[in-house]
């Protein structure tokens, strides 16, 4: 290819001095372009204004980050409550449409932490408030701490179910991850395939079962240790090279047609 592939990369939408700003978190950047080895383009959580289809048309993956925010309980059937905040509604009208969409056309998708929520709502999946507050499960929130290096500490198991995508990209059955999160999966959307789980049995990542592309979410964050964690490494780099062979699939078709 004579360019580097470039990435769709989800939006939150914040309220900054006044003025309302759409952004992504620098880490998930630099993981995408240091060790996908891709180059991240940021989509504001315009959904009334971005044809979906139009943008797919020109990347090559899409990977959707994790937030402070949650999906709104509304789209998953369940009364909003005070602690299911705080929620961001235009991102959900953008990632949740574009997710699902590229699931769809092939398009490769990685989805972490709020992605990987998402995705599970996209397709008629439920979701879990305070999931430290049922019986036998663990509590998966982030220590309180000021060093981002403690709060995102890789600390927690996670088995690998055997014959999975997940284990085909990593090569293990149980590695050690740092999932720090309050809301969990609820109910597995009907198509998606379980990829991984905890200790307590709460869902770690999943894929799009008979997807035509390479379709990962994962409740843990493997972009924080990407290039120095192995497993973290190992996600990126498998996410590079989809987008890659997707990109080249689509430019050996395109010159075919010319």
């Amino acid at each position: 290819m004579s360019r580097r592939p470039i990435i769709a990369v989800t939006a939150d939408v914040k309220e900054i001095e006044n003025y309302r700003w759409h952004a992504a978190i620098e880490i998930y950047m630099k993981a995408a372009a240091k060790v996908a080895g891709v180059t991240p383009l940021i989509v504001p959580a315009l959904a009334d204004d971005v044809d979906v289809d139009a943008l797919l048309n020109g990347v090559d993956g899409v990977l959707a980050t994790g937030s402070r925010s949650n999906v709104h309980p509304s789209l998953y059937g369940k009364q909003a409550e005070e602690r299911d905040a705080p929620f961001d509604r235009d991102r959900d009208a953008m990632s949740l449409p574009l997710m699902k969409r590229a699931v769809e056309r092939g398009v490769p998708l990685l989805a972490i932490c709020r992605g990987f929520q998402e995705l599970n709502v996209a397709f008629g999946g439920s979701l879990i408030s305070e999931v430290h507050e049922l019986d036998e499960r663990m509590d998966h929130r982030a220590p309180e701490h000021d060093d981002h290096d403690v709060r995102f500490g890789i600390r927690q198991k996670v088995e690998i179910l055997r014959g999975s995508m997940l284990a085909g990209v990593l090569g293990v059955s149980e590695i050690t991850v740092n999932s720090l999160h309050r809301q969990a999966i609820g109910d597995l959307a009907s198509g998606l395939k379980l990829e991984a789980v905890a200790p307590d049995g709460t869902i770690e990542a999943f894929t799009v079962e008979n997807a035509p592309g390479f379709v990962l979410a994962i409740q843990w964050h493997p972009e924080y240790w990407a290039g120095n964690d192995g497993p973290s490494t190992l996600i990126f780099e498998a996410f590079g090279d989809a987008v890659r062979t997707h990109a080249a699939a689509l430019h050996q078709f395109g010159s075919a047609a010319e």
